[in-house]
């Protein structure tokens, strides 16, 4: 009874503050230029449906078999400041007056390799990049060893405040780390949105599901996450409220929807269920070298 109390106090005034939200679930080609075309017919629609921040999946610039060597993606990848795709997007997003949130292969300054950075880019409506993410998380798992063609990125960006809320990223096997999310949402993020390609595979998209509402649940946050669908990728792209209840899952349909974001939620659900104010700082200090420190049996 405690819990289904506690429930009924934090969707009340659920749609109080609504600000619009739109993820596209998309089968990126290996073509560059129809990716960036198809990105910027999103853009337009979006705007004119009157969404304030558009979100696109991870792998946007382009996807062919996944047996692009780290060579086939050093030609396709750009530099962020110069680079066309990055340029042509933040053009799109200045011109329709919307936030977008991209990603793109970035390319490195890093001498004698050819793999890229996996980089998602969070760009405002005056179409400046206020935020640059390089994912941290390597997909080296289940078979896939994405280290052959990616370089790890180093740092964990701070969350934005953006027309929607204060919004932090991630991007796909990042979501498997619960440390990250957490070091977002302590750091005030309301939303994070977490661009996405999600292999198809035995338990994935239970695995998919059950993790994108575990980090909404233990953090009080919205998720967005924008997946790719076809090729090789599971689609679902969902968003969970900050109760870990799903208001949107695509299934497996190519396109944009649009969902409404109520920050107030986020701040009755922290009320009502307050994990982050909870946690034992005091304690989990003694501990941190676990944190730090290869597990026992971890090759």
């Amino acid at each position: 009874m405690a819990d289904q109390h506690t429930f009924s106090s934090v969707v009340e005034g659920y749609v109080m503050g609504l600000h619009s939200v739109a993820l596209v679930q998309m089968k990126s080609s290996g073509t560059k230029k129809e990716n960036l075309r198809i990105s910027e017919e999103y853009i337009r629609e979006a705007a004119q449906k009157r969404v304030q921040l558009i979100c696109f999946p991870e792998f946007q610039m382009g996807y062919e078999s996944g047996g692009e060597s780290s060579f086939d993606l050093e030609l396709v990848a750009e530099p962020v400041n110069g680079g066309k795709f990055a340029l042509e997007l933040r053009s799109a997003a200045k011109k329709n007056n919307i936030h977008v949130l991209a990603t793109i292969y970035e390319r490195s300054d890093t001498k004698n390799t050819s793999r890229v950075y996996d980089t998602a880019m969070l760009i405002d409506n005056k179409g400046a990049i206020i935020s640059l993410y390089r994912k941290v998380h390597l997909y080296d798992a289940l078979g896939v060893k994405e280290s052959l063609k990616f370089i790890a990125g180093n740092s964990i960006p701070e969350p934005n405040p953006t027309p929607v809320g204060v919004v932090g990223m991630m991007i796909c096997y990042d979501i498997r780390f619960p440390e990250m999310s957490r070091i977002l949402a302590v750091q005030g993020a309301e939303i994070l949105v977490t661009p996405s390609a999600w292999f198809q595979g035995i338990m994935k998209e239970d695995h998919w599901t059950t993790l994108v509402k575990a980090r909404s649940i233990e953090n009080g946050l919205y998720i967005v996450a924008p997946n790719q669908v076809g090729n090789n990728f599971s689609g679902r792209s969902m968003v969970v409220d900050p109760f870990g209840i799903p208001i949107l899952d695509m299934g497996d349909r190519e396109g944009m929807d649009i969902v409404e974001i109520d920050l107030s939620r986020v701040h009755k659900v922290r009320k009502s269920l307050p994990l982050l104010k909870n946690r034992r700082t005091d304690l989990y200090g003694k501990h941190i070298g676990a944190f730090t420190r290869a597990h026992k049996g971890v090759n």
